[in-house]
């Protein structure tokens, strides 16, 4: 009974109307009048409460304010967080090169065979490539680009077709051949390791057919000479010579470098094309 008669007297409260008038405190004349009760008040409170909340939730995360809340990162901090991500992703393909580059250096003064690491440097990565979404696809189509021109320059030659052997190649660098010639396994060129920073040559005069950046091979150049030859230099630090250029034999190019996906450290990959096909550069220089 008890409880009855108080949920009676709270409910009539909430049902008692009551009016709010605004006087002119000169004339004491009414100018503004309206009934109220407290369950009225109450939900009108209510509903603007709600409302104030929907629209700040609604500012802070749609505007630039939530960058002021305390521990949310402002732009510039997400950002940075992915730069870093990205660079520890970098440096921990430099480190794997690293790696491969001195187990091939110590096999070569212990007299060994350098390990072969053809098949998860080039195929391995290369896949995982082409399961990422291209970043630039031009970089990614210059290869295919860079073959059709080499085609066409082998075809429009009008030098006639002559030995190899009887040409004088300079050395394109002094280092030791870490990876020989292997066309079966799509290995068209010798892999040289040299010291940092060593100038390339070219092996003969020509006219640079290309000079550019490409996705797996990085800064290369290849260059047109007569007989419908055709020599590349892949994985440069820096390019020496522009397209079109005219170069001498012996004459400095590029850098050495580790540039490119299909890399495994610092080197040279020197390949020679005679009439569209690839030969081996052991055959016709001494290295």
């Amino acid at each position: 009974m008890v409880v009855s008669k108080i949920r009676k007297r709270i409910v009539e409260k909430l049902k008692n109307r009551y009016r709010l008038i605004i006087y002119n405190d000169t004339t004491f004349q009414s100018v503004w009048t309206m009934k109220l009760s407290r369950i009225k008040v109450f939900t009108v409170v209510s509903l603007a409460s709600a409302g104030i909340i929907v629209l700040v939730i609604f500012l802070i995360a749609g505007t630039q304010l939530r960058e002021y809340i305390p521990g949310y990162p402002n732009e510039e901090y997400r950002q940075m967080l992915i730069r870093n991500a990205l660079l520890v992703d970098s440096l921990e393909q430099e480190i794997q090169s690293r790696d491969r580059f001195f187990m091939t250096i110590n096999a070569i003064m212990r007299g060994e065979d350098p390990p072969d690491f053809s098949d998860s440097a080039e195929t391995g990565e290369k896949a995982e490539v082409r399961n990422m979404p291209p970043l630039n696809q031009d970089s990614i189509f210059q290869d295919k680009i860079l073959e059709e021109r080499l085609s066409l320059s082998v075809q429009s030659s009008r030098s006639p077709s002559g030995s190899l052997s009887n040409l004088h190649f300079f050395i394109p660098i002094k280092g030791l051949i870490t990876n020989k010639f292997n066309a079966t396994k799509g290995h068209y060129g010798i892999d040289l390791v040299s010291q940092p920073n060593a100038r390339i040559s070219a092996v003969l005069g020509g006219t640079v057919l290309f000079a550019g950046w490409t996705l797996d091979t990085g800064y290369v150049i290849y260059l047109q000479h007569d007989n419908n030859l055709v020599s590349a230099y892949k994985h440069n630090a820096a390019l020496l010579k522009k397209q079109g250029d005219r170069v001498n034999g012996g004459e400095a190019i590029a850098i050495i470098g580790n540039t490119g996906e299909m890399t495994t450290g610092p080197h040279l990959h020197f390949e020679l094309w005679h009439e569209g096909k690839p030969v081996d550069p052991e055959r016709y220089i001494v290295f």
